[in-house]
């Protein structure tokens, strides 16, 4: 008989860059046992520097949108994550048996504003997008 595939909430501030990538990540290396959904508190609109850092890994996350949480209240998840410590202080409550846990990311887009070239700007997106695959890779069991 076939599992069902969990379903996590990456949640950030406006679902613009970490919980999007995490997203991506969740889809690409754990489609199979993980079904991905990521929103904000806020929606600020997807960042262009996460989709172009992703892309550099082999992940497309051009086609996702900036969500609110309270678009997505109808879902039953089993974990939200918490991917900034703004979400992770502001959580809604959801309906059913999610349990939130807290995973902190620094905030790429903020480590950026003060870079000398684009280059610079983009290692802390390429720093902070190995971060979340390296903890989605230990998914689900690091939720345990």
């Amino acid at each position: 008989m076939l599992e069902k595939k969990l379903n996590i909430l990456f949640l950030c501030t406006g679902n613009s860059c970490r919980s999007q990538m995490a997203e991506g990540w969740a889809r690409h290396l754990k489609g199979d046992v993980i079904e991905a959904y990521s929103a904000g508190i806020e929606t600020h609109g997807l960042n262009q520097n996460a989709v172009k850092v992703m892309n550099e890994a082999g992940v497309d996350i051009s086609s996702h949108t900036s969500k609110n949480v309270r678009d997505l209240m109808n879902i039953q998840f089993d974990f939200v994550i918490t991917v900034c410590g703004h979400a992770d202080e502001n959580c809604p409550l959801f309906p059913g048996k999610a349990k939130v846990v807290h995973k902190g990311f620094d905030d790429p887009p903020k480590l950026a504003k003060n870079a000398g070239s684009e280059e610079e700007a983009l290692s802390h997106y390429r720093r902070v997008r190995d971060e979340i695959r390296d903890y989605i890779s230990k998914l689900p069991g690091a939720l345990s």
